[in-house]
């Protein structure tokens, strides 16, 4: 969240300077405003809060379990009001190959299991027949993975999802 400066901060970026940047704006209220800064990598999320009018910028970050991650995207924003590139995102904010596709298994898992798939047709959708067949259902890796997958599916629509936004642990 970026606010006006108190005293003391004239050095700093006015918000004027953000005008350079290719920003879209998807939010207006009142004093605050949510803008996307376009990037080529990445699209960078801001707010902006209070009078904005040729006043300093100043940073606003909770102390929290992502101020690490916050700061990431403060030096990236910097980066990109010095005219240079942002440079590559925080590994946090990755998502790997092997979590893209576990996160599109999911959501086939969850689709079925709202849909009042069993657990067995929900592994036939996502692995096929052969990997049923292959051990005895009770006992098979695959019946546990369903599950994990459709329990862990349940817990991102009741909210964990944020968790994953915020690209937590």
């Amino acid at each position: 969240m970026l606010v006006p400066g108190p005293r003391g901060f004239e050095s700093a970026y006015r918000f004027e300077a953000l005008r350079r940047l290719s920003l879209s704006v998807n939010l207006q209220r009142g004093d605050e405003q949510h803008c996307i800064v376009n990037d080529a990598l990445e699209p960078h999320s801001l707010w902006l809060k209070g009078d904005r009018t040729a006043l300093p910028m100043a940073a606003l970050v909770p102390l929290d379990e992502t101020v690490l991650l916050r700061l990431a995207g403060l030096v990236r924003l910097k980066r990109r009001l010095d005219g240079r590139p942002a440079g590559l995102l925080p590994s946090a904010w990755q998502v790997t190959a092997r979590l893209r596709k576990r996160l599109l298994d999911m959501v086939r898992a969850l689709d079925g299991h709202l849909e009042g798939a069993t657990y067995r047709e929900v592994a036939l959708a996502l692995y096929g027949a052969e990997a049923i067949a292959r051990f005895p259902w009770k006992t098979s890796s695959v019946r546990g993975q369903t599950i994990r997958l459709v329990a862990d599916a349940v817990a991102m629509m009741d909210g964990g999802y944020r968790k994953l936004l915020r690209a937590s642990r």
